[in-house]
């Protein structure tokens, strides 16, 4: 049976509709930066979702075919993640989309390096004519967060975060949000398939104890 990150590492991935405090590890991911609204039909954040899954689905079915990755197993392919930033603000404003500054993901397996991706990448273009050259390949240890599974629409998430907010302040933490550990959320729903009142996304802020400590 093909590994699958949402059932293996449930804590990172399916998270109660309640906040929470994890320590998440270092993880890798196949990255496109940018900026501006997601909703751009066509637009940058689009284009770089497209270079995502084609990257990803050459990694996954690597195995059929002449590459042959140190340590590979079969595994599903990861939901879409993004950090989420804008420049001068500590948080998010959902009103300004066309402020944001991305870096939308999809995690790798641990087994596969600098070189597999290279491959990838030379690979996704020769065989799906797909620029790919904005793509990286990005280790990232978040370290110690509050997370909560969020329901619902997009727009609606700044009530999910007040009660992530509201909880941290009882245990004692606050907010780190900054350009280097930022918003992130995982997207578990297609929002062109999913009524947006029932999506799931993970919503994820870093944090530290009051003390700075």
């Amino acid at each position: 049976m093909a590994y699958d990150f949402k059932k293996e590492a449930k804590m990172f991935y399916m998270p109660k509709n309640k906040p929470e405090i994890v320590t998440v590890p270092s993880m890798n991911f196949l990255a496109v930066s940018g900026q501006g609204d997601p909703n751009e039909e066509g637009g940058a954040y689009q284009r770089a979702v497209s270079v995502l899954y084609a990257l990803a689905y050459t990694l996954k079915m690597s195995y059929k075919g002449t590459r042959q990755i140190a340590g590979f197993y079969e595994y599903v392919v990861p939901p879409l993640e993004g950090f989420w930033w804008q420049p001068g603000l500590a948080g998010v404003d959902y009103s300004q989309k066309r402020g944001f500054h991305w870096i939308s993901v999809i995690r790798v397996p641990d087994f596969i390096k600098q070189e597999d991706f290279d491959w990838a990448v030379q690979e996704a273009q020769r065989k799906k004519q797909i620029d790919c050259s904005s793509a990286a390949f990005l280790t990232i240890e978040e370290g110690l967060c509050v997370q909560m599974m969020h329901i619902g629409a997009y727009d609606d998430e700044p009530a999910s975060v007040a009660r992530m907010d509201a909880y941290i302040e009882a245990q004692g933490y606050e907010n780190e949000l900054n350009e280097v550990r930022r918003h992130h959320e995982i997207y578990l729903s297609d929002p062109r398939k999913c009524d947006p009142a029932k999506q799931k996304t993970v919503i994820r802020h870093p944090i530290r104890k009051k003390d700075g400590r």
